[in-house]
């Protein structure tokens, strides 16, 4: 392709980043990303009303934690406001627009009339062919003179061509009478002036791509390729909503997935590539395009969420991963591991990091590291540290004095002492557990005395001996 791609992500900034409004930022993320184009952001705040400055703060740092990073700067479509008005009235000077006069009454009794006949209730304004000699001296809107005859085509590349008979479109209202754009208008201008060749979005935007086509073609502007994509549904097939789960994507962050493990799951929604489930971001990247878009809504389903977020952190880099960690427990308003425990995590990452699927997962296998002595088991490790164990653990001590700390001796030397006891190390792990760990489940038992170290392991087992 000979033309430079600018895709673009806009929201409007009313609430949260949705999941999925994130699946369509990483869409356009991913097909600019592809191409050597541009990923540019833009904050649809022209409902004054309904847009808070906090809203675009936690859009922001959504797409930031997602790892979307956006070309250039944040632009508000507000503050284009006074541009959108020039190409409202640059539009009535050609005749590709009108004034009209008619009040909210009128148009009321327009649509009564238009229902009891049984006929279209698109407003038809008297206005529309008049001549300016009759104009009132009252306020007025402008509207887009739309095509009354023959048919306009939305040639999507999701959703193929999408025809619609033109006297199914009217006269829409680019200005209002106070002189502020519609929306309709504004998106229009903001594409064309910040170079948008491809608009990727939800297919929910798909009716207002035909009127949006006729201010293009109005104003003689090359019009967007169009990519229309299905919405993100629930495992039950509705629309997705609070009731399947989390919707925001800090919630997600708050929930300990990782975000590599998102963005995968997320391109996967509703695109494919083969049969290929697990993909880095540059196989993604290189992949991606709006032809493995497919037609029929995604479903939601968290358990390959957590199957895909499993598989990134057992390939994470060590102290990649570690980062996102202690970020985790930033953003659940906990305070980051000290710089002691962030070393012991580091050093046990390589086998914490296998078969945890969340945060909260790796933290919990992290346990013997994160508690301090003196370590207290829970109630079913309680169980395991009888009178006959701690005794066997008091014997074991010395042993481990002299030991070289190296895996290959210390299971030797494990199981040559559970030999001299008449039993199997097995039998031993239980004990050694509830003494490093406080847990019943853990990492392997020589995996934590290695990382542990001498000094803390034979600490811990002198205290669960006393115990």
């Amino acid at each position: 392709m000979t033309e430079h791609v600018v895709t673009r992500f806009a929201p409007s900034p009313t609430g949260f980043l949705h999941i999925g409004g994130a699946r369509t930022a990483l869409f356009n993320w991913l097909f600019a990303r592809g191409r050597n184009g541009k990923f540019l952001l833009r904050i649809e705040d022209t409902d004054r009303a309904r847009s808070t400055a906090e809203a675009t703060e936690a859009i922001l740092k959504g797409m930031s934690w997602l790892g979307l990073k956006h070309d250039g700067d944040v632009v508000s479509q507000f503050s284009c406001a006074k541009r959108h008005a020039e190409v409202a009235k640059t539009m009535l000077d050609t005749g590709q627009a009108y004034k009209c006069f008619a009040t909210q009454q009128e148009i009321e009794q327009f649509r009564e009339q238009a229902r009891a006949e049984k006929r279209s209730t698109f407003f038809q304004s008297p206005w529309r062919d008049a001549d300016p000699a009759t104009h009132p001296d009252l306020p007025y809107v402008i509207r887009l003179r739309a095509p009354r005859e023959g048919e306009t085509v939305i040639r999507d590349k999701v959703q193929g061509d999408v025809t619609i008979r033109n006297d199914q479109l009217d006269d829409m209202i680019l200005l209002r009478s106070d002189g502020t754009p519609v929306y309709m208008l504004a998106v229009v201008v903001d594409d064309h002036d910040m170079g948008v060749t491809h608009v990727i979005r939800g297919d929910d935007h798909l009716n207002n791509a035909a009127r949006q086509q006729l201010i293009y073609e109005a104003m003689g502007w090359q019009v967007p390729v169009w990519a229309h994509i299905p919405l993100i549904h629930g495992p039950d097939g509705k629309k997705l909503s609070k009731r399947h789960g989390a919707l925001g994507v800090e919630e997600y962050q708050a929930m300990g997935y990782p975000a590599a493990g998102l963005r995968n799951y997320l391109a996967r929604l509703g695109w494919s590539h083969g049969d290929d489930e697990f993909f880095t971001d540059a196989q993604a990247i290189e992949w991606f395009g709006l032809d493995g878009i497919g037609r029929a809504p995604a479903r939601f389903d968290f358990k390959k969420l957590e199957n895909i977020c499993g598989l990134h952190m057992a390939a994470s880099d060590d102290a990649a991963l570690l980062h996102e960690l202690n970020g985790f427990r930033v953003a659940t308003g906990q305070p980051a591991f000290s710089e002691q425990k962030n070393e012991l995590l580091l050093a046990a990452m390589p086998f914490l990091k296998e078969r945890a699927k969340t945060f909260p997962e790796l933290i919990e296998k992290a346990a013997f590291i994160l508690e301090d002595r003196p370590i207290r088991p829970d109630e079913k490790a309680a169980k395991a540290l009888d009178s006959a164990s701690r005794g066997i653990l008091r014997e074991l001590t010395p042993h481990l004095q002299n030991a070289s700390w190296s895996r290959a001796d210390l299971e030797h030397l494990m199981n040559r002492f559970a030999e001299e006891k008449g039993t199997k190390f097995g039998k031993l792990a239980g004990p050694l557990r509830a003494a490093l760990a406080g847990r019943a489940a853990t990492p392997s038992v020589f995996d934590m005395m290695l990382v542990l170290g001498r000094d803390e392991t034979l600490a811990r087992l002198s205290d669960a001996a006393k115990t």
